[in-house]
């Protein structure tokens, strides 16, 4: 069983802050390269969370704000939409593309997932795309996220799933590792890009967390861009975890890093472009 011991002592919140602080920028600048990118799965789980107009929903680890300005067009002027980050500097830029884009419905949060402080049941869905695999004790992070729903309301979120069907995230981490010194840690450690993949993990800790009609989807997100170089581009300001191991090389050392990688993920390229393989799982409920 999945537990409280689930959570990993050793998290720094302090640090993820940090860290998701600094490639602020670089994600929402990124915008036009993820938002292609994750837009069907997305799309998929807005309709999983039964977002619908009228909703008030809450955007748990919202980031830059590009799924939040979906979320704002589904629920319509009469819905409402609260983006919280652990970053307010990454929080900054989604209040920015909400006023550029003239949504009026949006309200941004500096806010850690595991401690929403917010009201009990008060929204009626809500979602996290990309941010619960980061959190230290994602269990304490579901149940934030049933405390604040009201009884009925739907929960979905995104991670990525097992490693193997993630060769991207795995190259990178690990090339990153060796070039740094370090060993490779256990990959569904707590705080990982990949650590809500292992199988039936993610089911657990929603079940756990007091929800119901569990229900758990896999979609493929291919990253499609002309080269190897370009993803790279897109990693080195905009993937904190990457970016942070390779902080610790000097420049040379850390360009040797870069290098092996674009000619590892070389392999995906084909005759129309490159391709990199990914895999998300969706993960939906319901509060009793």
């Amino acid at each position: 069983m999945i537990g409280e011991s689930a959570a990993d002592n050793n998290f720094d919140t302090a640090a993820t802050r940090a860290q998701w602080n600094q490639v602020a920028k670089g994600w929402s600048d990124a915008g036009t390269v993820i938002r292609p990118w994750l837009h069907k799965a997305t799309q998929a789980m807005l309709g999983m969370a039964g977002v619908k107009p009228g909703f008030h929903v809450l955007d748990v680890a919202a980031g830059a704000g590009d799924q939040t300005l979906d979320i704002a067009e589904r629920v319509g002027p009469q819905g409402y939409v609260l983006a919280t980050d652990l970053s307010p500097e990454i929080l900054r830029f989604a209040a920015q593309q909400a006023a550029a884009a003239g949504y009026r419905n949006i309200e941004t949060r500096v806010a850690d997932g595991q401690k929403l402080q917010i009201e009990d049941s008060r929204f009626d869905a809500v979602v996290c795309r990309l941010g619960l695999m980061f959190f230290g004790d994602p269990l304490q992070g579901l149940r934030e996220m049933a405390r604040v729903l009201k009884p009925g309301g739907g929960v979905c979120t995104i991670v990525f799933g097992a490693p193997q069907a993630n060769p991207c995230v795995t190259t990178l981490m690990s090339t990153a590792l060796r070039h740094a010194g370090l060993l490779p840690p256990d990959p569904f450690q707590s705080g990982g890009l990949l650590s809500l993949g292992k199988p039936g993990l993610i089911d657990e800790l929603v079940g756990q967390a007091g929800f119901r009609e569990i229900v758990t989807t896999r979609i493929a997100a291919p990253f499609n861009l002309p080269t190897a170089r370009d993803y790279l581009k897109f990693i080195r300001t905009s993937a904190g975890p990457i970016v942070q191991i390779l902080q610790r090389l000097d420049t040379a050392k850390a360009e040797a890093a870069w290098a092996d990688m674009e000619q590892a993920l070389g392999r995906y390229q084909t005759p129309t472009g490159w391709e990199g393989p990914n895999e998300l799982l969706l993960t939906a409920g319901r509060r009793s």
